[in-house]
């Protein structure tokens, strides 16, 4: 079968959204991180799942800011995971290289959370990357997509529009 025969999925346009819940932050949380070999390869350059980790390491960092633990959103029975993600690289970070981790999550809609991404020199001189992930809350005991946020975790994320 051609490239072009292969059914294309689309997971985060099918869900549909709760027009009543839309929330947006224009406030960067910093989290630093500095290469080190073991996420670099044989030539020193910072290894592109690198990023990804740092990324997720500052969005549960954020939470963690505000009080809130990744974990407890757990054990109210909802996973967030990843389902939509677009990075671009701008420039190579190196070994002992030192940057500026910004996130934010910059919209809430239904059970969509979208976190926005910069990650650059702490000067601010240049960036490495900028991204965008969209999460979707899923009930961990159905394994299915949730129709709405549970209220405690809507209550909690709200936490970080105010």
């Amino acid at each position: 079968m051609s490239e072009q025969q292969q059914p294309q999925l689309s997971p985060t346009t099918a869900i549909a959204t709760d027009d009543a819940l839309r929330a947006t932050t224009e406030v960067w949380f910093e989290y630093a991180v500095r290469a080190q070999p073991h996420h670099t390869d044989y030539g020193g350059v910072v290894w592109h799942g690198s990023y990804l980790t740092w990324m997720e390491e500052a969005r549960v960092e954020c939470l963690r800011s505000m009080g809130i633990d990744f974990a407890d959103l757990v054990r109210l029975g909802c996973d967030l995971p990843v389902v939509e993600m677009s990075v671009r690289y701008h420039r190579a970070m190196r070994l002992g290289e030192a940057a500026i981790v910004k996130t934010r999550m910059t919209e809430i809609a239904g059970v969509r959370i979208n976190w926005d991404y910069k990650i650059q020199m702490p000067q601010e001189e240049e960036l490495y990357l900028t991204g965008r992930v969209t999460l979707v809350a899923i009930d961990r005991e159905k394994g299915k997509i949730m129709r709405q946020l549970p209220p405690a975790v809507k209550d909690v994320l709200m936490r970080l529009i105010q």
